[in-house]
């Protein structure tokens, strides 16, 4: 048992979800066109997904009852935007809802702009390798603004990396040792939408903002430190300079990477993994936070995802707890971390397949009924107190 661990009073404890994967029906989105091509370029489509569209009090109200004061999710630019240059009013308003339905029930809205999912119609000309892109972006951040006078945390673009290594090539599941190389080009045009859209809000809103970048833990086979710097660049590290002058950098982390002299190793024989086939790792999120506040010049750290793909709940337990161990080493040791949002809420659509759980909450993929785990009464413990604590868990279930 660790000696007693404390965080501060006024830190951020919650949970992220993304529009895409637990709304439902987000017919005008580049994802749902990817998810009904044929061939099949995924294992199943997100359909209904876990219809959080329509139940999302519910879903908030159980974070709230957990003990949580946080929640972080995105609003669609395919709902607001469905066709390019017209905007939907009524989706505006129903992501106003939201916002204020958080703020009701004592949870801080942490809202991100774009969640991997763009317009089909921006996609179809070109996405981020569009020119103007940046200009774009920057329009829809405008418009978004009207809903965000008093959101206090602004995400614009979730793990701009994975967007640009998505845009090199694979189309399949989420799954970071299989991205390919990230699209240079894709690369600075989301550079360039961060700052636009950075600007953009700085202009509209009193928000803190910042981007969401996922780190890797890279790791260094030995002799391998000149190919583990040039391989994580491009990858990691050039968006974590991006965020320089930012309000705040997201962190999300769950794995670590391994790199020889020809890249990537597969995960080693024997050691235990996921249900995405990660390694269990969680000193990956200390690794994570102490290279971001680094490589960013010590921009405050933002936890904006972290947690483990798994059918046990008491693994979920004991990865978050050691994860947490070593966020709370990180400020122990001066870097400033304002909170940790738990990736997810809620067991949704992880981008291919729904076979990946990774919510504090479990959902009937019939009836949508949900279903708080124990992992979520722990974390709900451990926000009310402020104290981490590893509890018997009663149930695995």
């Amino acid at each position: 048992m660790h000696n007693r661990i404390t965080f501060p009073s006024d830190f951020l404890w919650g949970a992220s979800t993304a529009a895409h994967q637990v709304e439902g029906n987000n017919i005008n989105t580049d994802w749902w066109v990817r998810e009904h091509a044929r061939p099949a370029q995924v294992a199943e489509p997100s359909g209904d997904a876990a219809d959080s569209y329509h139940r999302y009090p519910e879903d908030m109200q159980l974070l709230a009852g957990l003990g949580l004061n946080a929640y972080r999710f995105s609003v669609e630019w395919a709902r607001i935007e469905p066709e390019e240059g017209w905007v939907s009013r009524a989706e505006l308003a129903h992501y106003r809802r939201m916002i204020d339905c958080a703020l009701e029930l004592g949870l801080t809205p942490v809202v991100t702009l774009h969640h991997f999912t763009s317009p089909r119609w921006f996609a179809a000309s070109g996405g981020w390798r569009r020119s103007d892109a940046a200009d774009v972006f920057g329009r829809y951040v405008a418009t978004a603004s009207r809903i965000l006078t008093d959101v206090p945390w602004v995400c614009t673009v979730n793990e701009p990396n994975i967007v640009a290594m998505l845009a090199g090539g694979r189309r399949g599941e989420l799954a970071a040792a299989t991205l390919p190389d990230p699209d240079p080009t894709v690369t600075v045009r989301l550079i360039e939408a961060h700052h636009r859209a950075r600007d953009v809000l700085g202009s509209l809103v009193p928000a803190r903002t910042g981007w969401t970048v996922a780190g890797q833990a890279f790791h260094a086979v030995p002799g391998c430190e000149a190919e583990t710097q040039a391989y994580a660049y491009p990858r990691e590290d050039v968006f974590l300079e991006a965020a320089r002058g930012d309000d705040f950098i997201g962190v999300q982390a769950y794995l670590r990477t391994f790199i020889g002299k020809d890249g990537p190793l597969p995960v080693a024989e024997g050691v235990e993994t996921t249900l995405t086939g990660w390694e269990y790792f969680p000193p990956a999120l200390g690794i994570a936070t102490r290279h971001a506040w680094e490589v960013t010049g010590h921009v405050p750290v933002l936890v904006t995802e972290n947690g483990i793909a798994t059918a046990d709940d008491a693994r979920r337990i004991d990865y978050t707890h050691d994860a947490l161990v070593g966020l709370h080493e990180a400020m122990t040791d001066g870097i400033d971390v304002r909170g940790y949002l738990h990736w997810s809420a809620l067991d949704n659509y992880e981008w291919g397949s729904y076979r990946p759980t990774f919510g504090l909450i479990s959902v009937d993929r019939e009836t949508f009924t949900r279903s708080v785990k124990a992992s979520g009464r722990w974390l709900g413990e451990v926000a009310r107190t402020g104290t981490l604590m590893r509890p018997v868990v009663e149930s695995s279930c």
